[in-house]
């Protein structure tokens, strides 16, 4: 099952229609210039191309299987009482006191720099089911734990 917005959905519904209507011509004209170069044995172009209309079915076959397992998430019947996928929360680091405001958002929508942080990064998985108020003891990958209070969750 893929968790999906509205919003995410129609970005991949986007990115797969490039994909189709845009890549695959261009991938197609690519391997009929490099046939027209002759002999396909030795005609490095030709198996170049090859293999990038190789890579790019495979990528559509992906974005096509996970659209027909996409479940949409409404936000609007989401509780702010503790951290779901989709909560937008703010945390403080308990031991610099720096504060952070981050929503929790599917694999595909994740953005850094505006504050999207996938749901499945330790810090979101530390934060789910927490509460305002509650420590969230978060290990990274390399084990270290940090502690973050939850200040507010919208």
């Amino acid at each position: 099952m893929t968790y999906l917005t509205k919003e995410g959905l129609n970005k991949l519904r986007k990115k797969l229609e490039h994909l189709e209507n845009i890549e695959r011509r261009r991938i197609s004209s690519q391997i009929a210039e490099a046939r027209d170069k002759g002999d396909l044995s030795e005609n490095a172009e030709y198996h170049a191309a090859k293999e990038a209309q190789f890579f790019l079915e495979i990528h559509i076959r992906k974005l096509k299987e996970k659209l027909s397992t996409v479940r949409i998430i409404d936000s609007s019947k989401l509780s702010n009482s503790k951290v779901f996928i989709l909560s937008t929360v703010k945390i403080k680091n308990i031991k610099y006191g720096s504060e952070h405001i981050y929503t929790l958002v599917p694999e595909e929508e994740s953005n850094l720099q505006i504050g999207k942080i996938s749901i499945n990064t330790p810090i979101s998985l530390g934060l789910l089911g927490k509460k305002v108020g509650e420590i969230a003891h978060i290990k990274l990958p390399n084990n270290t734990i940090i502690d973050y209070e939850i200040l507010e969750i919208s």
